[in-house]
């Protein structure tokens, strides 16, 4: 079965290299690739009553810009005709960007979401933009892989997992995580950042159960102790040059809030990696 990837692009420098990763990473497995653009009237608000529709010009010059970025970017991947086992779908809709990414996900069950990090802005200062954020915290049905303008796809060697063994996983939402995984024998590092006191009989039997899971995989768990979170991870995956980062998008859970709308930013002025948001089944 083919894996689905949702792509979308403002064509922003980010998001084609977003396109790019995503087409390296999944370089031996056929795919689906659907690269989606969402369109507005400017001016127009999509909750206004003055929503401009099929015909009238505001709205043609809007869908004309669309498709005339997505036919650029289909050339571009036409030269790109190394993997056979890969096809892609443009994808041009007038909406919001998160109802047109809902839209796709349930329509073409999607597997997963790949885009940048930062959009047409590209400002210096904001490493991760609204969008971005605002996808990794509505988007709760499939996972999100959020790929920074300076990462350049390698191998993957390792990623990081930071937890802090407080949640109840079931084995079907590791899926995602296992299967990057087995790509190339790629180590996962669980990260815990401790504040000095005992792992409670709950946390050990959760971090039992993230042994079970990655039984098949080349995993080590790693404490820190006494120090904040993003400051953790950020070092912990700079001193080691990992890969990636992965964490579960939970709504009130311990890094689902250090991913919350101011957070995310702090830790990705320093994180040169991609964040993969796992979904949360149960959400």
């Amino acid at each position: 079965m083919k894996k689905k990837i949702l792509l979308p692009t403002d064509f922003s420098r980010n998001a084609w290299n977003a396109i790019q990763y995503a087409i390296e990473l999944y370089k031996k497995e056929a795919c689906e690739f659907y690269v989606l653009n969402t369109f507005n009237a400017s001016g127009y608000a999509l909750d206004s009553m003055m929503i401009p529709e099929p015909g009238e010009r505001i709205y043609e010059e809007a869908k004309d810009k669309s498709e005339k970025g997505l036919g650029k970017i289909m050339e571009r991947l036409t030269f790109r005709d190394e993997y056979p086992d890969h096809e892609f779908f443009m994808v041009s809709q007038f909406n919001s960007l998160i109802e047109g990414i809902r839209d796709i996900v349930k329509k073409k069950d999607i597997d997963l979401i790949i885009m940048g990090t930062k959009g047409d802005t590209n400002a210096a200062s904001v490493i991760y933009g609204s969008n971005t954020v605002l996808v990794m915290e509505k988007i709760r049905n499939c996972p999100v892989m959020a790929i920074p303008e300076s990462a350049n796809y390698k191998d993957l060697k390792e990623i990081v997992f930071p937890t802090d063994y407080k949640m109840n996983f079931k084995r079907r939402e590791f899926q995602d995580i296992i299967q990057v995984a087995k790509k190339g024998d790629v180590a996962i590092r669980v990260l815990y950042v401790s504040d000095g006191e005992p792992l409670n009989e709950e946390q050990e039997n959760n971090k039992k159960l993230i042994e079970e899971y990655f039984e098949d995989l080349t995993y080590t768990f790693h404490t820190l102790y006494n120090v904040d979170v993003q400051s953790a991870v950020r070092c912990f995956v700079e001193s080691r040059d990992s890969d990636m980062i992965t964490f579960f998008n939970r709504k009130h859970s311990f890094f689902g809030s250090i991913f919350s709308r101011p957070m995310v930013k702090s830790l990705g002025k320093y994180s040169k990696v991609p964040v993969l948001a796992l979904h949360d089944l149960r959400d």
